[in-house]
């Protein structure tokens, strides 16, 4: 139906259930791997799906159009997966160009900060680092989620000018960690970059730009990226990751487990850190969570990096995660999301405590 997109009628089956099953077919599908021109591709896909309402859809292009709403909001939360339309979608929709307008003007008025959340070392339950997230104060709406306002950015191309902010704004405040806490190794913070980051040659600029500036210790600022993020152009990708880490910057893969990229691809890329993502960590199936977890865990050291477990919520959790070999933690059980300011406190405490 245009570009990369493409619609199936299923008129066979009226079980939510089925046909849901049936795009999961359809996902899993394209995301095996597949060998052209001697060298391995992996695809992934968004799916939405509308199911036959005569409430809603008078016609069919009314039927697609939900379709596409719900296609969109998959690829807003992270892509890869299915979302079924719901009415609300309609109206997050008809919202986004008063957001996106909004948006533009949030970072000179000073309604977007980042917050950084503790990453622990989980043999001693020490402050490592920070993961830094972005957070928007609407003065008229009040916090907006990052869920809303991201793919907005994305979309929109501002995820550039973000990226920007948030390197800056963590390069000085990791600059002031370190030097409040001299430990080694030294404490780190992890910016998250996106497809239109990297994709961008400034983003080398950008980088070594505020490497400069703030004078923070090699290796200690890291760009976090996802799986699926590199596997839009795997060979375009590993080059810019070596050219970033050779100009004096970390590499974090984040959300480890979720992508679809294979081992191969894995040793193409010059990750010093993983992350794991939370769903592992909170899987209900006690039986199968260390088997998992230590596979993974094991797999990372194995190439050399080390590992970080995000969606840490309770005491059980970091110990059997420190007991399965993992180094870092991050999640609720350690800290929410804070302030600049109150992260400056608690890496102030650990100062004293050293």
């Amino acid at each position: 139906i245009g570009g990369d997109q493409f619609a199936l009628i299923v008129i066979s089956e009226q079980d939510p259930d089925q046909v849901v099953a049936l795009a999961e077919v359809v996902r899993q599908t394209l995301n095996t791997p597949m060998t052209f021109a001697e060298r391995e591709i992996a695809l992934a896909g968004s799916v939405g799906l509308a199911l036959f309402d005569p409430q809603l859809h008078a016609k069919p292009e009314d039927m697609l159009k939900d379709a596409e709403i719900a296609m969109a909001q998959a690829k807003r939360v992270g892509g890869n997966r299915i979302e079924v339309f719901r009415q609300g979608m309609r109206a997050q929709r008809s919202d986004r160009p008063s957001l996106e307008s909004d948006l533009r003007r949030a970072i000179e008025r000073g309604e977007i900060a980042v917050h950084f959340q503790p990453i622990v070392r989980l043999q001693d339950r020490t402050v490592a680092g920070f993961e830094a997230l972005l957070r928007w104060e609407h003065p008229r709406l009040g916090r907006i989620s990052p869920v809303e306002f991201i793919p907005i950015a994305e979309e929109s191309g501002l995820i550039v000018d973000l990226g920007v902010f948030a390197l800056e704004r963590t390069a000085r405040e990791l600059a002031a960690w370190q030097q409040a806490l001299e430990v080694a190794p030294p404490i780190f913070a992890s910016v998250n970059v996106s497809s239109r980051q990297l994709l961008r040659h400034d983003l080398l600029h950008d980088v070594k730009a505020v490497l400069t500036r703030s004078s923070v210790l090699a290796g200690s600022l890291k760009l976090e990226l996802t799986e699926s993020l590199l596997m839009e152009n795997p060979e375009y990708g590993a080059q810019m990751l070596e050219r970033i880490r050779e100009l004096g910057a970390g590499l974090a893969l984040d959300d480890f487990g979720t992508g679809y990229s294979s081992l191969s691809y894995l040793q193409r890329f010059p990750f010093d850190t993983v992350k794991i993502d939370q769903s592992f960590v909170r899987q209900n199936g006690k039986g199968t969570r260390p088997i998992i977890l230590r596979s993974m865990i094991a797999l990372a050291h194995d190439l050399g990096m080390e590992v970080v477990a995000e969606g840490a919520e309770t005491e059980s959790d970091s110990i059997e995660l420190y007991q399965l070999g993992c180094e870092y933690a991050q999640g609720f059980a350690f800290g929410y999301p804070m302030t600049a300011s109150d992260a400056r406190k608690l890496v102030g405490a650990a100062s004293e405590a050293a």
